[in-house]
């Protein structure tokens, strides 16, 4: 699958991926910084934002696709870097191209399976908003309400929602969620992974060290207090400097 992709900067590349329900732009405080000493890729994921839709959504495919974009591009010695659904492809890709890999940063989120809890009332709200056939942006902010779902994660939702119609594809979405809250085990990888979890996101807690440390042995894990699990827009200071310390090394 042939992505979308917005490049800046040059140098070595890194990699941008996106989580659920984003696009390419989600990231762009921290490209936008490290795009003057690198060149930063960001890349719309399957089902999402500009790319391709597939009913095939899994984290074999969607590092597939990434996997084929660094191909074409000829890149090497890369850094990836993804939050959320992108950190596990970011981790999946560990076992596609470790030899073109040469760092990954993961933001909050383990290479554990998560319960299907996390997001049922963003999935919930979204079926219903299809099934009524909602394309008042009004109507669908206060189905989401009634859904419980908090202004912050509102506003973010209908940054995809465009000349009405949703910009990631909400039907495999919703059916393949089991997917995308699941994770199979990988062998070990010597690759340096770094793992910024939010101090106030049950994303990564202690639970889950023993996993990310048998999967990827030289990790470390920088813990950012006072963000929740968008702790790259939360903390965009402290994230960047997480970051660059570890770069350095």
């Amino acid at each position: 699958m042939k992505l979308h992709y917005k490049i800046q900067g040059d140098n070595q590349a890194i990699l941008l991926l996106h989580g659920l329900f984003g696009s390419l732009d989600n990231l762009n405080m921290l490209a936008k910084d490290l795009s003057i000493n690198y060149q930063t890729i960001q890349i719309d994921l399957r089902n999402h934002g500009q790319s391709p839709w597939s009913n095939i959504m899994n984290y074999q495919a969607m590092a597939e696709d990434v996997a084929e974009l660094c191909h074409d591009l000829q890149l090497a010695n890369i850094i990836l870097i993804g939050h959320s659904m992108g950190g596990k492809v970011a981790l999946q890709l560990s076992q596609f191209i470790p030899l073109q890999i040469n760092k990954i940063c993961v933001i909050d989120i383990a290479p554990v399976k998560y319960t299907q809890t996390i997001n049922t009332p963003v999935i919930k709200a979204l079926a219903q908003c299809i099934e009524q056939q909602l394309v008042d942006r009004k109507q669908i902010a206060e189905v989401m309400r009634q859904h419980g779902l908090s202004e912050p994660t509102i506003l973010f939702l209908l940054k995809s929602f465009k000349h009405e119609r949703w910009l990631f594809n909400a039907d495999v979405i919703i059916n393949q969620y089991v997917n995308i809250c699941d994770w199979q085990t990988i062998s070990p990888s010597a690759i340096p992974t770094l793992f910024i979890g939010g101090g106030n996101s049950s994303y990564i807690s202690d639970k889950n060290y023993p996993a990310i440390f048998n999967q990827f042995p030289n990790a470390q894990i920088d813990i950012v207090e006072g963000a929740g699990h968008n702790v790259h827009a939360e903390k965009t200071e402290q994230v960047l400097q997480h970051l660059y310390h570890w770069l350095a090394d």
